[in-house]
């Protein structure tokens, strides 16, 4: 982005020959720069007295303003993660790009009455930036609540098969169901005891159905397999297979609290992607 300088130039008689002859020493005839004109309507002046009085308030309401506004823009960025680059292109002000906004900038009147004293206007700015500020709060919350729900549901569709979600590994034809005698685990089994298992699975305990282990998949460290077994020796399974460091993991198949899960997230990457564009036009026709 191009650097921009608001300068108070020495008035001729008309502001216009003012224009004229600045605009001919930097840019006509040295190159120095491109000028535009900062549109300022006449305002209610005031006092000497008051523009002193106001002089120092103005100051901390720049500075205030100047906080707020970068405050968004290093939250924003932080929201577009790897997407920082574009940056630029999500700070907008009246719907327009900020240089569009800087360099054909118009007082808004309906906001800012030049009937109102110049304390008056300034009183005006400071509550607005102050909304903003709060604005921001309850957005960034929102969002890292967002983010947070995401990553936790992100990390439990990796790591290790002790821990992950199953979900997205599992099939329906890997269980027995909606039977009344017979049910299907999911044993989690440590990758250099596979040949223990599938020579000693049956062994664990009485009523489990002959052959009916298989693996689904496996990682760097264990191995996911099923077994089918009566549901009235589950228990005692489980209790046998931990002394073997085996692993049930506790999973019933349901495909539509699958599918709310997935739909969980997806819904959350989309609800944090529709949160970025707000942030980046809060301060829109604002500051």
């Amino acid at each position: 982005m191009s650097e921009y300088w608001l300068i108070s130039a020495p008035g001729d008689k008309t502001c216009q020959q003012t224009w004229e002859t600045m605009n001919n020493l930097t840019s006509k005839q040295n190159n120095l720069c491109e000028n535009f004109k900062f549109h300022i309507p006449d305002l209610k002046v005031g006092t000497l007295d008051q523009l002193v009085g106001l002089s120092d308030d103005l100051g901390k309401l720049d500075a205030y303003v100047e906080q707020s506004t970068r405050k968004i823009a290093s939250y924003l960025g932080d929201v577009l993660e790897d997407q920082r680059d574009k940056l630029y292109e999500n700070l907008q002000a009246n719907n327009n790009d900020l240089t569009t906004y800087i360099t054909r900038f118009q007082w808004d009147l309906a906001k800012y009455p030049t009937k109102q004293s110049l304390r008056n206007i300034a009183d005006i700015i400071s509550k607005q930036v102050g909304q903003i500020d709060a604005d921001l709060k309850t957005k960034s919350a929102a969002y890292n609540n967002l983010k947070g729900n995401l990553q936790n549901l992100e990390k439990k569709q990796t790591g290790s098969l002790l821990t992950r979600n199953l979900a997205d590994l599992v099939k329906r034809e890997h269980f027995i169901l909606d039977s009344e005698y017979l049910t299907t685990l999911l044993v989690i089994v440590p990758k250099q005891m596979i040949n223990d298992w599938n020579v000693n699975y049956e062994k664990i305990t009485d009523m489990i159905v002959p052959r009916s282990s298989q693996m689904i998949t496996q990682d760097n460290d264990y191995a996911l397999c099923t077994v089918t077994l009566f549901k009235k020796v589950v228990d005692e399974f489980k209790l046998h297979a931990r002394e073997r460091k085996f692993v049930v993991r506790e999973f019933t198949y349901n495909e539509e609290e699958l599918a709310a899960g997935k739909n969980e997230i997806t819904k959350l990457v989309t609800d944090k992607k529709k949160t970025i564009r707000p942030l980046g036009q809060m301060a829109e026709g604002k500051l």
